[in-house]
C-alpha cells in the first residue's frame, strides 16, 4: 500500500529532482559558490534521508584519529531545542545539542563536539573557539554545498542502494544519483556477514564508481550491552525476554540480531530522533510490567539512550541496557580505509585559510 502511494507521488519526485539537479549544476559551474577551508575536513553523509550508519561511521573516525590529532565534530543537531552555534560541555543535554552529538560527547569527552545549522558560518567559529583543532568531521553534510570538504565519505545501505531508490517523496533520496560522483569514498553499509566476492563485484558494477573513487563494504557489529546509567556490561541471555525500545530510521538490523540472541522479544517503536516524554515513559514501564517472566530487560540504542537519560530517577531501578554498534569492514580492507583517512590528513597542503 505504501509503495503504491509513493508511485502516485512520482511526478513530484521528478519536479523536486529537477530542482536539486539545477542547484548542483549551479555549484558545479561555480555560479553558486562553495567555500573551501584550507584545513582537513572530512564529511560523512549519504544521499538518502537516514538509516545508513552515519553516526557509527563518525565514531569510527573519532576512534581512528583521536589519539594522534585534536578532533572536532560538527553536526546540525537535529531536533534540538536551541539554535545557533554551540559546543557541548558538562551541562549539555540531548535537547540542547541533539541526540547524536550528545552521544559523541558522552562517549568521547575529550573530543570537541559542536552543533550549528550553518556550516559555513560555524566552521570559523569552531576554529576560533578551539584553535588547537587539527581535523574536523562534518556529520551529515554531503548536501550542504556551501562548504566543500576535503574528503567526502558517502554511505549507502546494502538493502537500499541509492541506485535503486527514487527522489523524495516517491523514494528516500534527498539528492540525485549523480551526486555520488562528488564522493571520494563510497561505503556500502549494513551488508550481510557472508557477502561473497561475486555479490561484491555485482554491486560495484551497479554503483559504477569513478576511477579515483574507493569503494568499501561494511557490516554492522553489535557489542555487549551496557546499563544506561551505571554502564555495567551485560551479556544477552538467550532465555531473557527483551523489550526493545527504539526511535531510529531502520531498526531491522537490530531486530535480526535479536532474533539470533533471544527466543522472544517485544518492540515499542518510535519515529527517528523521537524526543521521549512522560507518556512514552509510562507506556514503556506499562509494557515492561506486562511481561510475565522475571528474567527480562529493556534494550535500546545508544541514540535513544541519550534521550532517555533525562528520566534517570524514573528508570534507575529498571534493567535498561544500551546496545552499541560499530562498522566492521569486509574483505580485510579496514587497513586500506584507515590509511586513506590518515594520508589525507598527514599530507594535507595549506596554502591559505579559505578559498572559494
Amino acid at each position: 500500500m505504501l509503495k503504491s502511494f509513493r508511485y502516485i507521488l512520482f511526478p513530484l519526485s521528478v519536479v523536486w529532482g529537477s530542482v536539486i539537479w539545477v542547484r548542483n549544476k549551479l555549484y558545479d559551474k561555480n555560479i553558486l559558490k562553495s567555500a573551501f577551508f584550507n584545513f582537513p575536513i572530512i564529511c560523512v553523509g549519504n544521499l538518502a534521508v537516514g538509516g545508513t550508519g552515519k553516526t557509527p561511521m563518525v565514531e569510527y573516525l573519532i576512534r581512528l584519529l583521536k589519539d594522534e590529532y585534536k578532533v572536532a565534530t560538527l553536526s546540525r543537531g537535529y531536533k534540538r531545542k536551541t539554535e545557533g552555534f554551540a559546543i557541548a560541555d558538562d551541562a549539555s543535554t540531548a535537547l540542547d545539542i541533539g541526540d547524536e552529538p550528545m552521544q559523541f560527547h558522552k562517549k568521547f569527552p575529550d573530543v570537541t563536539v559542536a552543533v550549528a545549522e550553518e556550516r559555513l558560518v560555524s566552521l570559523p567559529q569552531l576554529l576560533h573557539a578551539k584553535p588547537e583543532t587539527q581535523v574536523i568531521i562534518l556529520d551529515d553534510a554531503f548536501q550542504h554545498r556551501q562548504v566543500r570538504a576535503g574528503l567526502n565519505i558517502l554511505l549507502t545501505d546494502y538493502k537500499n542502494l541509492y541506485t535503486r531508490d527514487f527522489i523524495l517523496p516517491a523514494g528516500d533520496l534527498r539528492d540525485v544519483h549523480n551526486s555520488s560522483k562528488r564522493a571520494d569514498i563510497i561505503i556500502v553499509t549494513k551488508c550481510k556477514s557472508h557477502l561473497t566476492i561475486e555479490e561484491k563485484n555485482k554491486i560495484e558494477r551497479e554503483l559504477n564508481p569513478e576511477e579515483d573513487q574507493c569503494l568499501f563494504f561494511t557490516k554492522i557489529e553489535y557489542s555487549s550491552p551496557y546499563h544506561l546509567f551505571n554502564k555495567q556490561e551485560k551479556f544477552l541471555d538467550p532465555e531473557a525476554h527483551i523489550l526493545l525500545v527504539c526511535g531510529i530510521a531502520n531498526p531491522k538490523p537490530l531486530q535480526e540480531v535479536l532474533n539470533t540472541y533471544s527466543s522472544t522479544y517485544d518492540m515499542i517503536r518510535f519515529g527517528d530522533h523521537h524526543i521521549f516524554n512522560t507518556d512514552d515513559l509510562n507506556e514503556i514501564k506499562k509494557q515492561f510490567s506486562r511481561i510475565g517472566q522475571e528474567n527480562k530487560i529493556i534494550l535500546t540504542t545508544e541514540k535513544d539512550g541519550v534521550r532517555l537519560a533525562k528520566f534517570e530517577n524514573e528508570l534507575k531501578d529498571l534493567p535498561v541496557y544500551v546496545i552499541p554498534i560499530r562498522h566492521k569492514f569486509l574483505f580485510a580492507e579496514e587497513s586500506k580505509f584507515e590509511i586513506l583517512i590518515k594520508e589525507y590528513i598527514r599530507f594535507y597542503k595549506r596554502d591559505s585559510p579559505i578559498q572559494e
